[in-house]
Parts: structure tokens; C-alpha cells; sequence
């Protein structure tokens, strides 16, 4: 044992920590010059073209060091806020992490957060000062700043190239010299911690993890803690590129078994597996549900492609557990599912893999979080859907979830951040300048708030340069009210939204605008209204087309032309009651991107 590493790398998006990982697999001869290409560990279509990580990789390497091998075992984590949970189970496998900062753009936040995660475990952190071969990288300016932050001395502070590959044998040496190797008893019963599973259509759910005391055999009978149900090891083995099966894997290792379970509800990041006979006293701390927090409908764009959709949403979630599915119908859309994301990068990415793995055109509805509304009666129910909400006479009050945000920009866009935080109800909590000048802002505000647009207005009022995290914090009582939108007097369901009562009147003025444009002219008159229970707050008209009755009487009396006007009034407004109001699906795109 005393020859294994176990580590992760922690970095913002974009830092560099793909290619770091692709020259540490390069310079342990791990891959092969021919299999070499960059993101070896990214391998969907999806995650390198975004430059992402989605999904989180582990991989073994083989070191030679003054005449001794060592096995070092990377565990790759997601870096984006949204898979959060991931990362701190990818964490806990670990007993040390590499802190990756690119040396031209400073510390961000996500950095921060995972970095609390690591130094929480009571990891080992190597701080390496990435892309130094940039003509912009201020290697002594970002120096400071991790030296201010983790508290380290500055000849600790190894720098490197992912892209020339400058450094990385230092890195490499660091990683044997600083991280402990791990602790464990080969003998005591078998504890071992489940931190990532993935889906092969012919062997079923394989699940990855790292062991922490005992051993695990092929042909082991074992059991998930949390889930309680219990299965036959088929086959264990390590992780290299290809996975490679061993008789055992023991105290300190990380692999991955494979039980033949067809589920991926039954497989959960964070939960312990242990002998079925001689289990572990007790669980690895720290297990939890993922919770989804941003819920939204998914419909088929033809509703005949509705069994097609329910059989590609289930393929995908054996890919990835954490997406929540149920069906539900809308009087305006059809049939189709109520799903739960981690977050809107997650809900975006899954929009996105059912459209290129599966060839689905879906339409999704406007996202929302979970609320709590208490009745008067004091019962306590959950609303994921807008039309859950019960009638507001029987309503006590409602909660909605509230988030800390952690913001970190360049001191020219304090102003307009501040602003755009207390439009959203933010409230400022806390100010502190990293240096002089980079600061970070923290706020209390609203899921909600955050859900909508809140990324993409961050990132285009501070140019590129606020980066931005958020920890849930919790339920708080709110004046929430359901705002609903009426066609022709008849409900779009698919339209309602649960919202701030400060801001029902605005929001639905602009709904009704914009439906107004975009909704083509019909034989009758439509009124497009917003409401909230039974009281109108907005109203735009679209006219109806009209032809002209009056064109083939000329001359004589006035009322000749007026009677044929009534009577052709008459025939609309028998149109009116019997006609429907088709409606494009732009105007539901559309509410997605009000401004």
C-alpha cells in the first residue's frame, strides 16, 4: 500500500485540467503516442467540444521513481457548480489533490468552493500554476494570491504547461513526495466508497470505487449500505484505459465491479459497498440523495413521439442517475415528462444528448425550483409544477429555496454586479478584496432567480471575467404568487409560472407583449391576458383578420353598410367561442428568453 497515490485534480472550467491530465498520462507511458489525443479523458462528442468535463473519469498510472514503481490512481473530477455533490464523493475517494490555476486569469470561484471540499477531507493540496507559457500569464501576481488563500510558501507553488508539457515530471514527483499513501487495514472487513458508475449496454451498471479497508474477490458476495440489497461480484478489476480484471482489488486501491445490475437507481455516488457476512461496522460518512433543484417539462414536439421519448429518457438516465423523470400531461402540449436537473447546465447538456444521441426535438418549459406551500390546514406540499399549486384561498404561505452566491470579478464591475444581484433579490453579505483588484462578493438570493438568465447576464456585464458558485442554504417564507396566461380565456398551462408578487405585474405586462408578436392573426379576436387567480393584472389584443364585407356596396344609405357589418360581428363572435388558438412554438421559446 505504501506505493499507492490516490488524487484528484480541482480546477475552474477552462484552467487547463484536461491537458494537465493528458501530458500526465503521456509522461507514465499509461497511453500509448497512438492512442494520444487531447481530453483522452473526455470521451462524449459533448464534452470536448465544450471544453468541459461532464462526467467525472478515473484512470491508473504506473511511475517509476529512484528504482521504485509506484501506482498512481487520478481521479478526475467535473468542475462546473452544478454536479457538485460528484465532486465531493470523487474527493472523499482521494488523499490528496492537485490545485490547478491558470496563471493568466487568476483564482475563480468555483476553484474556491471545491478547494473548501478538499482541505474539509483533509486532503493534501499541490498548488501548480498552469498555462505559464501564455505571453499574458502573471505568474507572481496569481502566486500571491495562492499563497494568501491556502497558506502555503511560495517555492511550494510547482509551475507547468498542460500544452507544452513543461513542469510535469515536477508534478509527478510532487505527487509521490506529498500525498500520503493511503491508510488502511487489508485485513478488517471490506468498506469500500462508490464515487461515479456509468452504463455498458452489455454488462450492465459498473460501478467505480475506491477501498478503503479490506479486500474485494471475484465471486465476493457484497452489499450497498444505503440501498440495503445485495449481489454477486462477476467481475473487479483497475482502471487503466480499458478497464483490466484482477482476482482482487485491496485497501487503498480504486477499481471497479461489475454486478450485472440493470438499474441505476440502485447504484448511488457516495454509498458504501461491504460483505454480505463480515459487513463494516460502519458507513463512510457523508452519503446523501442527489436532490434535483431546477425542474422542467420535456414534451415531444409530435406527440405520437411520446413512447419514443419515455425509452430514450430511461437509456439516459442509466447514464446519469441524478436526472429525475415523471410523466405529466399539458392541455397545450400533449403528453410528455416532468424532469428534475442538478442545475441548468445539467438540464441543457440533457436537452442537448437527447437531441444528438437519440435524434429527439423536444420542447422544454420555462424551469423552475421545488417550492414548499403550506396550506391552512398546516399540511406541507411540495410544488415542482406551477399548476400544483392550490387555489390561493387555501394557501397559508410559501417557502422557496435560497442560495449563498459566491461572485469573483474585477473591481470595475462592482457596480453594475451589485445591481444585478439586488434586481434579483439578492442581498449583500459579505465583501472582500483578494487583491487589489479582484474581490468577492457573496449574496443570499433566491433559486429562482438564479435559474432563469442570471449566468448568462453575469458573464456578459463583467466581459467574461465574474466567475460565480452557489451552495443551497435552505427554505425562506416569500410573497410567491402563480401567475397564469390566458388564451382566449381558456389557461396555458404550459405558460404558468409561480413568481414574486413584486414582480407579477411586470412580468406579465411583457409575456403578454411578446405573445402578441408572435402569435399569428386568426379569424377572431384574441385577448391574451395575465392573471393571477381570478383578477386580470395585463391584457394585449391580436386583432382578428377581417375581410371587407363593405367592398361590393357602394353608394346609398349609411346603414345598408352598417348591417353588413353587424352581421359579419355576429359570425365572428360565434367564430370566438368555438374557434382555437394555435400557437406556435416560438411563443413557448419565447418566455424562456424575456429580458
Amino acid at each position: 500500500m505504501k506505493h499507492i497515490r490516490n488524487f484528484c485534480i480541482i480546477a475552474h472550467i477552462d484552467h487547463g485540467k484536461s491537458t494537465l491530465a493528458d501530458r500526465l498520462l503521456e509522461y507514465t507511458h499509461t497511453v500509448s503516442k497512438r492512442d494520444l489525443q487531447a481530453q483522452v479523458l473526455d470521451d462524449m462528442d459533448l464534452e470536448r467540444e465544450r471544453g468541459i468535463t461532464i462526467k467525472s473519469h478515473a484512470i491508473q498510472m504506473n511511475y517509476h521513481l529512484d528504482g521504485q514503481d509506484y501506482i498512481l490512481n487520478l481521479i478526475d473530477t467535473p468542475g462546473h457548480v452544478d454536479f457538485s455533490y460528484e465532486v465531493s464523493r470523487s474527493i472523499a475517494a482521494c488523499d490528496g489533490a492537485l490545485l490547478i490555476v491558470d496563471s493568466s486569469q487568476g483564482i475563480q470561484a468555483q476553484t474556491i468552493s471545491n478547494l473548501y471540499l478538499a482541505i474539509d477531507q483533509g486532503l493534501e493540496i499541490i498548488p501548480i500554476l498552469n498555462k505559464i507559457d501564455l505571453p499574458s500569464s502573471m505568474p507572481e501576481e496569481v502566486s500571491d494570491q495562492i499563497v494568501d488563500l491556502i497558506g502555503c510558501k511560495h517555492e511550494d507553488i510547482l509551475r507547468a504547461s498542460g500544452k507544452t508539457g513543461d513542469g510535469v515530471h515536477e508534478i509527478l514527483k510532487a505527487i509521490v513526495s506529498r500525498v500520503p499513501a493511503p491508510k488502511g487495514n487489508p485485513d478488517a472487513p471490506l468498506k469500500a466508497l462508490i464515487f461515479d458508475s456509468m452504463f455498458d449496454s452489455y454488462r450492465g451498471i459498473i460501478a467505480y470505487f475506491r477501498v478503503f479497508d479490506g479486500k474485494v474477490a471475484k465471486g465476493d458476495k457484497i452489499k450497498f449500505v444505503a440501498t440495503d440489497k445485495d449481489y454477486l461480484a462477476d467481475e473487479v478489476g483497475i482502471l487503466r484505459l480499458e478497464k483490466s480484471p484482477r482476482d482482487a482489488v485491496s485497501a487503498g486501491d480504486v477499481g471497479y465491479i461489475i454486478t450485472g445490475i440493470k438499474e441505476a437507481k440502485e447504484v448511488k455516488v457516495g454509498d458504501t459497498i461491504t460483505h454480505l457476512e463480515k459487513p463494516c461496522e460502519e458507513a463512510i460518512k457523508g452519503f446523501e440523495d442527489v436532490k434535483p433543484m431546477v425542474f422542467a417539462g420535456i414534451y415531444p414536439v409530435d406527440t405520437d413521439d411520446f413512447e419514443e421519448l419515455r425509452e430514450s429518457m430511461g437509456k439516459l438516465q442509466l447514464n446519469d442517475a441524478s436526472l429525475t423523470f415523471e410523466p405529466e400531461s399539458s392541455a397545450a402540449l400533449g403528453f410528455g415528462f416532468r424532469c428534475g436537473f442538478l442545475g441548468m447546465l445539467h438540464m441543457e447538456i440533457i436537452q442537448e444528448r437527447l437531441e444528438r444521441e437519440f435524434g429527439m426535438t423536444v420542447i422544454t418549459t420555462v424551469p423552475n425550483v421545488s417550492y414548499h406551500c403550506y396550506t391552512k390546514k398546516g399540511d406541507m406540499l411540495v410544488v415542482n409544477n406551477p399548476s400544483e399549486l392550490p387555489d390561493p384561498n387555501h394557501i397559508d404561505h410559501t417557502e422557496e429555496p435560497y442560495i449563498t452566491a459566491q461572485i469573483i470579478t474585477r473591481t470595475d464591475y462592482i457596480g453594475s454586479i451589485m445591481s444585478l444581484c439586488l434586481n434579483k433579490r439578492g442581498i449583500l453579505k459579505n465583501q472582500t478584496y483578494l487583491t487589489t483588484d479582484r474581490v468577492e462578493m457573496t449574496f443570499e438570493m433566491p433559486l429562482a432567480e438564479v435559474v432563469f438568465d442570471f449566468f448568462d447576464k453575469l458573464k456578459s456585464i463583467s466581459r467574461g471575467y465574474a466567475s460565480f458558485d452557489y451552495h443551497p442554504i435552505g427554505y425562506r417564507e416569500s410573497d410567491l404568487v402563480k401567475l397564469d396566461i390566458l388564451l382566449n380565456k381558456d389557461i396555458v398551462d404550459a405558460l404558468s409560472a409561480i413568481i414574486h408578487r413584486d414582480r407579477a405585474y411586470d412580468w406579465g405586462k411583457r409575456i403578454c407583449e411578446k405573445l402578441k408578436e408572435l402569435i399569428p392573426m386568426h379569424q377572431f379576436e384574441i385577448p391574451v391576458q395575465a392573471s393571477i387567480g381570478a383578477k386580470v393584472i395585463a391584457r394585449e389584443t391580436i386583432k382578428a383578420m377581417r375581410k371587407d364585407v363593405t367592398a361590393k356596396c357602394y353608394g346609398g344609405d349609411i346603414s345598408r353598410k352598417r348591417k353588413l357589418l353587424e352581421k359579419q360581428k355576429e359570425g365572428k363572435k360565434r367564430m370566438k367561442q368555438v374557434g382555437s388558438v394555435e400557437i406556435p412554438q416560438s411563443a413557448f421559446m419565447a418566455v424562456l428568453k424575456l429580458d
